[in-house]
């Protein structure tokens, strides 16, 4: 596989380590991206441990002039840009019919507006035949009492998927999303940990009801959503663009 420039955004944690790890495995030059710096230097570090390299930019998905410019940091310092990630996103729960917390501006704007602004600020370096991949989420499939924001959102980013797949077709630059279901990360936990409080039960019986309602009966690692998003970099994939893919353990299956 040809070596590519890319960039992960949300690259310090969860699921974009995982991503940024396996890419960078693989021979890609990478840089992860996020709003707290610590976390981006645990990343780089934990690729340079194994043997590989990254480099990390501070950067903000919601500020759509700061992440301009980081994404002019990253393509700089990369030597151009082929591959871009939509990562970074933001959980928890916020109401609309139900009594909770208010974080509607606030959820989407980092999951959906934020993809929108990097992507915009990735066009002007992506060559025809680059790649976009958005990490979307089985929430962008169906519904979940409680959580408006992050569903709605997460159905958005499938909508923008779609939409900017036909706009970038004639220069061959293929944008897909990946829909994961539950992936063993922070954000997760905390689902769970919710779950549990709402259901009067341990973090294990609640960890266990969620499992139970996934066809495979297990939670994937943030390691198996890089390697889908590898091959989605691959040539092998340059004849799809416009798809969410449900990578879920069979939570999803359509």
């Amino acid at each position: 596989m040809t070596a590519r420039k890319c960039l992960v955004t949300g690259g310090g944690t969860g699921i974009g380590v995982g991503i940024a790890q396996r890419l960078a495995a693989a021979g890609h030059r990478v840089a992860v991206l996020g709003r707290r710096a610590d976390k981006l230097e645990e990343s780089v570090c934990a690729i340079a441990a194994n043997g590989h390299e990254a480099i990390a930019v501070p950067g903000d998905v919601t500020d759509e002039a700061g992440i301009r410019a980081a994404v002019e940091r990253v393509a700089e310092a990369l030597g151009g840009l082929d591959v871009l990630v939509n990562n970074a996103g933001v959980g928890g729960p916020n109401a609309c019919a139900l009594p909770g917390p208010e974080r509607w501006d606030a959820i989407v704007r980092t999951n959906l507006d934020g993809v929108f602004f990097t992507s915009r600020a990735a066009l002007a370096h992506l060559p025809d035949g680059g790649r976009i991949v958005n990490i979307s989420s089985v929430l962008g499939r169906f519904g979940v009492p409680g959580y408006t924001a992050y569903c709605a959102s997460k159905h958005g980013v499938i909508g923008l998927t779609k939409a900017l797949a036909l706009e970038l077709a004639p220069r061959r630059i293929t944008v897909n999303a990946i829909c994961p279901g539950w992936v063993e990360t922070e954000m997760a936990r905390d689902g769970m940990n919710l779950m549990a409080d709402g259901m009067g039960v341990s973090y294990e019986e609640a960890r266990n009801t969620a499992l139970g309602a996934v066809p495979l009966g297990r939670i994937l690692e943030p390691e198996e959503i890089g390697e889908h998003v590898l091959w989605l970099c691959s040539e092998g994939a340059s004849g799809m663009t416009g798809q969410a893919l449900s990578h879920c353990g069979g939570q999803v299956m359509w």
